[in-house]
């Protein structure tokens, strides 16, 4: 059974560890505000050192040894995502506070950092659920990588130029595995519901309510008017692979973390077993946020 998608954060909190987006010019600031409200609080605060591993996707924490009771992303979506994986495996949430221009999946701005941060110590705060996909790389009947996540899409691609290339698509596993097509595209996007309002909607793919357990497969610019985007159930697996044995092709977690692939390899797409917890205010909705972030059904102008 799936874990309710929504619930209070009513834990004590006695530690933070702090995600921070590099190369923001107010992330000090920022990080000094935070560092002294908390500690004023008696509350315990890690922040990330920020080096070569922050630049590729991951994060110099080490959550799943050094459990914290809350992590803070400091940043834009990307920091939040950065810090989403950090967790996985874990009962840690996180917490996204807006540096960035849209901050779809932070909680507050950090105009709002000592209101936010009080609500959320005060117990009043509350918990979404949100799945996560993991991939792993088959190529000759040999798994190449396990352990790639993402809390918004799983990217297979061309490198390099951008070109057009056959791709083949089947979902299930073992007896079940059923071939769904191929085609030609720049590439297929396997997205969660989260990321849903992210690249999958900008290559047209539908909007998908956070509640809904599903896998999205949005095919990026494909060649063919008979292709559309498909959403299927998340207990299924999916699987990707080139019909190029010449292409150069990577596969991309959360437009982050990149692995390159060889022309035989096949990505196989699934659910993770944990969710991620991510915070939010009370009053803040998904549609809420919709409107206000992606301006989606905003009224129409009044007659003249």
């Amino acid at each position: 059974m799936s874990p309710p998608a929504t619930r209070t954060l009513d834990g004590p909190i006695r530690s933070v560890a702090v995600v921070v987006r590099e190369g923001s010019t107010e992330i000090d600031s920022v990080t000094d505000r935070l560092s002294a409200w908390l500690t004023k609080r008696d509350i315990e605060v890690t922040v990330e050192e920020v080096d070569r591993r922050a630049r590729e996707g991951e994060t110099s924490l080490d959550i799943a040894n050094h459990p914290v009771d809350l992590v803070i992303a400091l940043g834009g979506d990307g920091t939040l995502l950065r810090a989403a994986r950090a967790v996985v495996g874990t009962d840690v949430p996180v917490l996204g506070v807006n540096l960035g221009r849209l901050g779809f999946l932070t909680a507050f701005p950090d105009a709002e950092l000592e209101a936010g941060l009080e609500t959320v110590v005060e117990g009043r705060a509350l918990l979404d659920h949100r799945f996560t996909l993991r991939a792993r790389i088959e190529g000759s009947g040999q798994v190449k990588a396990d352990k790639l996540f993402a809390l918004n899409d799983i990217v297979v691609h061309t490198s390099g130029a951008a070109r057009v290339t056959p791709l083949t698509l089947h979902v299930g596993s073992g007896d079940s595995r059923e071939e769904v097509g191929s085609f030609a595209a720049d590439g297929v996007i396997l997205a969660t519901p989260t990321g849903s309002t992210a690249y999958s909607m900008s290559a047209g793919g539908p909007i998908i309510v956070p509640e809904v357990e599903c896998i999205v497969v949005t095919p990026i610019c494909p060649h063919s008017l008979a292709v559309r985007p498909l959403v299927i159930p998340a207990t299924q697996e999916v699987s990707v692979r080139s019909l190029d044995p010449e292409a150069e092709h990577q596969v991309t977690m959360d437009g982050q973390v990149e692995r390159v692939l060889a022309p035989a390899d096949a990505v196989i797409v699934s659910r993770e077993a944990h969710a991620v917890k991510l915070v939010r205010l009370p009053g803040q909705t998904f549609f809420g946020t919709l409107r206000r972030k992606l301006n989606w059904a905003a009224s129409p102008p009044e007659r003249a």
